[in-house]
This record gives C-alpha cells, structure tokens and sequence, in this order.
C-alpha cells in the first residue's frame, strides 16, 4: 500500500483549516471551531523545550487552547510536553485499502453521491454533532469531493464527506441516524464512495477513526480495511478520550 505519510497528508488536505502558517518549527492551523484536526499544531523540524511557548502563544493568539498533533516519527515531542502537564487524547488510527476492493455498487436506491450535500444531509451532520464549522470545512476543501447519502426504508438515514489527494480518497464526516442503523447504510455509503473514488482515479480509499470507537473499527475491518498510520492529540489536563476531532 502507499506510504503511511501519504494517507497522513490526504488526511490533512481533505479537510484543510481555515488558515496554516509556519511558525518556527511548527505548522500552526487556525481551526476556527472545525474540531482538533483542523486546531492543532504540528513539528515540522525538530523542536526543542524552547520551541513548545513559541507555539502555545501562537495558538493562544488565534483564540484556542494549546493543542498538538504528533505523529509518526515525532515521540520526541511526547517527551518534551508531558512533563508540562499534556495528557494524549484520541488516538487516531488510519485504515484503508485499495479502492477497488470495496468498489461495487450498492443495492439501488440505498446509497448516493452528490455535490453540494442537501438540507436532509445537513441536518443529519448537525443532529451527529458535525455542525456549520465542520460543514465548512468540507466547503473549502479542494475538489474533486463529493457527498455520501445513505438511505434506509425509504428515507434519508446517513450522510458522509469524501475527497481526493494525490490519489488517496479520504471519507470523513461518516453518520447514519440512530433510528436507522443496523441496517447496512454504512456499508452501502462506504461502497458507494469507493466506486466514485475509482471513477476519479483514487487508487486507495481510507478513514480516520479513535481507536476507543469500537464499533466504527469492526465495520471498516469487516470492510477489509487496515491500519496504515496513526497519530495521537496532546492537551494540557485531559486523559484519553474517543472521538475524531
């Protein structure tokens, strides 16, 4: 499969910040509500306990808490931070597999793409905690992109975001409505954005998802899909928790 940096950076330009500058040795995302992914600060040189305020101030400029993506090849960063009083929250797993292995069409009527997402989509994003600054999010992203829409007993039951980088198709923003699962949407959405991913030329399809979020983990393995990178979040008094930001 490709390079676990190149998921990582597919990831990233899937669902861009409002605004990235370098600061230093850091990369410094102004989120602007869109959740950690889009928040936090990432080592893009080697840094030192020095370097650590230079980014705290720069992130506390933008009017968010001090926040850090580190990732694969960066445990230095772990050292220097914990003993601060950052704690890891989410840990993040990235899962994929090669798009035509899941790149069949869905049961008719069951699954949809379609640019831009329609109110009954919105409104499940919204209803799943995926409000109007993570809806943004997927507004700014580069295409191609498309959305997801799942359906179930003949009404709206799941809503998802996909986009492509460099060949890598990255599905975000997966919901299906509580009253509408166990029904097979997650799959057909999952199939649905594989065989629009292959019509764009993706050659992989992967997601993101915390590693204490069990039951997305059993879907996308029963899916084939498997672990390709990581990354994990630091914050200052927080212990691990469970939802992608």
């Amino acid at each position: 499969m490709t390079d676990p940096a190149a998921y990582l950076a597919a990831a990233a330009a899937t669902w861009p910040p409002a605004s990235a500058r370098r600061v230093g040795p850091w990369t410094i995302r102004a989120g602007q509500g869109g959740g950690k992914r889009v928040s936090a600060a990432t080592a893009e040189a080697p840094v030192t306990a020095d370097d650590i305020a230079l980014a705290e101030d720069a992130m506390r400029a933008l009017g968010q808490a001090p926040l850090f993506m580190v990732r694969p090849g960066a445990d230095r960063l772990d050292g220097l931070l914990h003993p601060l009083g950052y704690r890891v929250v989410d840990p993040v797993d990235i899962l994929a597999c090669p798009v035509h292995t899941l790149a069949s069409p869905p049961p008719p009527i069951s699954a949809f793409t379609i640019w831009e997402p329609l109110e009954i989509m919105r409104a499940l994003w919204s209803e799943a905690g995926i409000g109007p600054a993570r809806q943004a999010i997927m507004a700014r992203a580069p295409e191609p992109k498309t959305a997801v829409l799942g359906r179930s007993r003949d009404r709206a039951a799941g809503a998802a975001f996909v986009a492509i980088h460099r060949g890598i198709a990255v599905t975000h923003a997966l919901v299906v409505a509580p009253g509408q699962r166990r029904q097979g949407t997650a799959v057909n959405m999952m199939r649905a954005a594989a065989c629009w991913a292959q019509d764009h030329g993706a050659g992989a399809l992967c997601v993101l998802v915390t590693r204490a979020n069990a039951p997305a983990r059993a879907l996308y393995a029963s899916l084939g899909m498997k672990i390709v990178g990581h990354y994990h979040y630091l914050e200052k008094g927080t212990q691990e928790a469970g939802a992608v930001g």
